[in-house]
């Protein structure tokens, strides 16, 4: 009786942790291989798109689509589908690959596991690109390998097969595709876990950019010996292994690829870095330009300290609202200066035009539309023109003249009339 109830209790627990969670089971595209030699002798792979099924459940259950390849998912120290919390299955993208260990093989060290194993990988990517998941499903078999790399010859798996399996390794990334700001601290994000303890597990973070490959870290958990830094080793003790940018510059760009690996299997997330540095814009005037009719006045929009180097400068020009909005009108006379590489890597550019001032044109609000992929809105820059008439020059200095000779015709008729004033009084 103690017996029954104990195998009762267990099997409502297991039970009640899979009923925690929004689904049971994801459709899947099964990557099957098949390696020949083709008539020059020479080894190629065709790939087999297949319908298959990653279903959650005990040992035993019934498939939920007894057509498709069944990827029946077990209890183990890992649970699968604590990596996508909150995530519907909508959202997920599945992917099945068989996994080659290239002829060998070790004895997994769990608790119950058999002398050999066949290996699948599980790749589930989010819909909008928030996070990357390669799990390892393990499938023990009794039948010792073939002593030659197993690619060379897969199993067969009949269609409507049931794999039972678990999980034995987990990988993780939040962060597959990251745009920074320069001069930030960026972190890129990658956990593992594996199903038993003391795994002997090593761990690298490489940089891959424009063909050339570097490493930026390693650490051997089986001869704790650590190589690089950009990884706290206190986080890593719990599967935390992500890698810290103290501060982002343009050579930062590139693609990072976090590595695991426990003999037999290797897993990795690569991780796009992409550096993007919204332009400053600014205007050579002010928010309003006076000028005199007929006078001519170069116009400049400055885009700085902006990256990647494409981006689009236009002017427009609106007339003044009278009645109704105005549409504004873009200028046809606008010139672009070349891209000019600033010595952090950035670029600027500069568009202009030369305004010739017109009574007509005076309460015009002119503006410049600066887009950059950075920039969810284009930045823009206004000034209104105010336009006054010219001063009559030529108006001025006829009464100024005139003014000058009735001031010399006064004072020549008053010194006429002290002098014969004062010849009188002698």
């Amino acid at each position: 009786m103690g017996l029954m109830l104990t195998i009762f209790i267990y099997w409502t627990l297991s039970a009640g942790v899979w009923s925690v969670h929004q689904f049971q089971w994801l459709p899947c595209s099964f990557i099957d291989e098949r390696v020949f030699l083709n008539k020059d002798n020479h080894t190629e792979t065709r790939l087999i798109h297949r319908e298959a099924i990653l279903q959650f459940g005990q040992k035993g259950d019934a498939p939920v689509n007894r057509n498709a390849i069944t990827f029946l998912i077990t209890r183990s120290k890992l649970d699968l589908l604590q990596y996508v919390e909150g995530v519907e299955a909508e959202q997920l993208k599945c992917e099945l690959h068989r996994y080659s260990t290239e002829g060998g093989y070790v004895r997994w060290p769990v608790l119950g596991a058999r002398e050999y194993n066949h290996w699948f990988t599980c790749i589930l990517r989010h819909s909008r690109g928030l996070f990357t998941i390669t799990s390892f499903l393990r499938r023990p078999f009794d039948q010792p390998p073939p002593g030659r790399p197993d690619y060379q010859k897969w199993p067969p798996i009949p269609n409507r097969e049931v794999l039972t399996t678990t999980v034995a390794m987990v990988i993780k990334t939040q962060t597959p595709s990251v745009k920074a700001r320069l001069k930030f601290q960026q972190k890129l994000h990658c956990q593992f876990d594996v199903d038993h303890k003391g795994a002997k597990v090593t761990v690298e973070w490489h940089k891959q950019h424009h063909g050339e490959r570097t490493k930026l870290f390693s650490y051997n958990r089986r001869t704790e010996q650590t190589q690089g830094s950009g990884v706290g080793l206190r986080a890593f003790a719990a599967g935390d292994a992500s890698y810290t940018l103290a501060s982002t510059m343009i050579s930062s760009e590139g693609t990072y690829i976090c590595s695991v690996s426990v003999n037999p299997l290797f897993a990795r997330v690569d991780i796009n870095l992409q550096i993007e540095e919204p332009p400053h814009v600014s205007l050579n005037v002010g928010p309003s330009l006076s000028l005199m009719e007929g006078n001519k006045r170069k116009i400049v929009c400055e885009a700085n300290s902006y990256y990647p180097r494409d981006v689009e400068i236009i002017w427009h020009e609106q007339d003044p609202v009278v009645l109704g909005a105005p549409h504004p009108r873009s200028l046809e006379n606008v010139i672009l200066s070349y891209h000019r590489e600033n010595r952090d890597m950035t670029f600027s550019l500069s568009g202009f035009f030369y305004l010739q001032a017109a009574l007509r044109d005076s309460g015009k609000k002119f503006t410049c539309s600066v887009s950059h992929q950075s920039l969810k809105v284009p930045i823009t820059k206004s000034f209104t023109l105010i336009v006054e008439e010219p001063t009559n020059w030529m108006l001025y200095l006829a009464v100024g003249s005139v003014m000058i000779l009735l001031l010399y015709v006064k004072r020549s008729y008053l010194h006429s009339a002290w002098r014969k004033l004062a010849g009188k009084v002698i």
